[in-house]
């Protein structure tokens, strides 16, 4: 098949397909298109749902093709699925479907594991202003309903706690990674979510007008600065604060010491030093007590430059450090959702046997061709002030995961995952037809082969 023909039958397959209707309007996209003999059988699990999650690159999608009622009314239904429990007031569903007429959502209660999926609730709110931004819709932000659920959000996430850390803390597979790995705590991909929900949250509530609130733009700012300077100072590393990290002292007490979550030096895995090279940097997946994660998580990295948490020149020294490694990232498919991938003993106790998190499968080193657009517009935001030698290098290597997707996904039914060192094998278990892994290449080849001009077009709203 020529591109042209790969991309008008991506696009046939997220139109025809993959997007819900509800009363006579678009209300999402399930997150597989399946087999009718398979969805009857009850196969396909809950890929026949609208995720939230796996509707944002379709939202962008549809934002980029300015069909703005479709993302408005997604928005407005998310919204009316907002939990009103008291032990979940706030929180926007994982998923929901519809059934018997009427709209059925998943606040975790359906879920392997029962865990709720935080990253939904996040998502939400800067899904909600990227779409205000890019459509001009004022009038639908200054809503009561969008400004009570936006309060009902921020009392979810601003209220007082056990916890003076500003980050937030959640259970095991609570975000993309859906199913134990060993992420449990304050890990980086919900920080970086809750870093660009608060700035959403913050502008969003300035079309309030002149009515009174509990909780004001102020207030999501004034979190969102503390939780970026904690995230800089304890997530963000390179040589050289590896190098501090290391002569570091331990087992000390108050409010002056250098090493506030006691960090010892053999926590600090030997891969670094060539992973790391002189010039990389990057944020680091989670920092708990004695026990920080150095794994390398893809999306929150990516979510850490999108939303500004790391400056201009740390965005260069993560950019650089993709590049050096991109035997890891990207092999024969992008992008590695983590490396390295957790093995043997590390395996057995940290996911508890769990089949689908084999190493080098699933979200244990597994590729996701779905993650790749986020680093796509991380880079080219930047493009213009990167060091002239680097702009070439990154155009090169967009261009490069761009064919490689073209090259496959078609052939490979546009797999959910691939899995083993080089990404060459399609997951062995594995959905087909996944809507995010369609639309994914539709945004790689918006932003890939759009105009200068147009090709940071989008921000996510922040």
């Amino acid at each position: 098949m020529q591109e042209d023909d790969i991309l008008k039958l991506a696009q046939s397959l997220l139109y025809d397909r993959a997007m819900v209707s509800w009363n006579g309007e678009w209300v999402g996209a399930i997150a597989a298109i399946t087999k009718p003999s398979v969805s009857a059988a009850g196969g396909d699990l809950n890929y026949s749902e609208i995720f939230i999650r796996d509707n944002v690159p379709v939202m962008v999608y549809l934002l980029l093709q300015k069909k703005y009622s479709a993302v408005k009314n997604f928005l407005t239904t998310c919204l009316s699925l907002q939990s009103q429990t008291p032990q979940t007031r706030g929180i926007f569903p994982t998923s929901f479907v519809e059934h018997d007429g009427v709209l059925v959502a998943d606040y975790g209660q359906r879920a392997i594991g029962r865990v709720i999926s935080v990253d939904a609730t996040l998502w939400w709110m800067v899904l909600a202003n990227a779409y205000v931004k890019h459509s001009g819709d004022r009038d639908w932000a200054a809503q009561p309903n969008v400004q009570s659920g936006i309060q009902k959000f921020l009392d979810l996430i601003l209220q007082p706690s056990f916890r003076e850390a500003p980050t937030l803390y959640v259970p095991d597979g609570a975000f993309m990674i859906d199913r134990p790995l060993d992420v449990w705590g304050a890990p980086l991909e919900i920080q970086a979510l809750l870093y660009g929900a608060l700035r959403g949250a913050a502008a969003l509530l300035r079309f309030a007008g002149s009515h009174s609130q509990p909780h004001t733009p102020n207030d999501c700012l004034s979190y969102a600065r503390v939780l970026r300077r904690h995230l800089l100072k304890h997530y963000w590393v390179t040589s050289k604060t590896v190098q501090v990290l290391r002569r570091r002292p331990t087992e000390q007490y108050g409010t002056g010491i250098q090493n506030e979550f006691n960090i010892q030096t053999e926590t600090i895995p030997h891969w670094l030093q060539e992973w790391l090279g002189d010039r990389g940097g990057y944020l680091i997946g989670n920092i708990r007590t004695g026990r920080p994660d150095f794994r390398f998580f893809s999306l929150g990295n990516c979510l850490g430059a999108i939303f500004d948490v790391i400056s201009p020149n740390q965005q260069q020294s993560l950019f650089r450090l993709v590049m050096q490694n991109q035997q890891h990232l990207v092999a024969q498919m992008p992008l590695r959702i983590c490396h390295p991938p957790l093995e043997d003993t590390d395996w057995r106790k940290k996911t508890g046997y769990d089949r689908k998190n084999l190493p080098w499968c699933y979200h244990n080193g597994g590729h996701w061709a779905c993650l790749t657009w986020f680093l796509c517009i991380a880079m080219q935001r930047q493009n213009h002030s990167l060091p002239e030698d680097l702009q070439y290098t990154v155009k090169s290597f967009l261009k490069n995961c761009y064919e490689l997707m073209l090259r496959q996904l078609p052939d490979q039914q546009w797999a959910e995952y691939h899995d083993g060192p080089t990404a060459y094998w399609i997951g062995q278990q594995a959905r087909t037809y996944q809507t995010w892994t369609i639309v994914g290449l539709l945004l790689m080849h918006h932003f890939v082969n759009a105009p200068e001009g147009e090709s940071r077009v989008l921000d996510l709203g922040l």
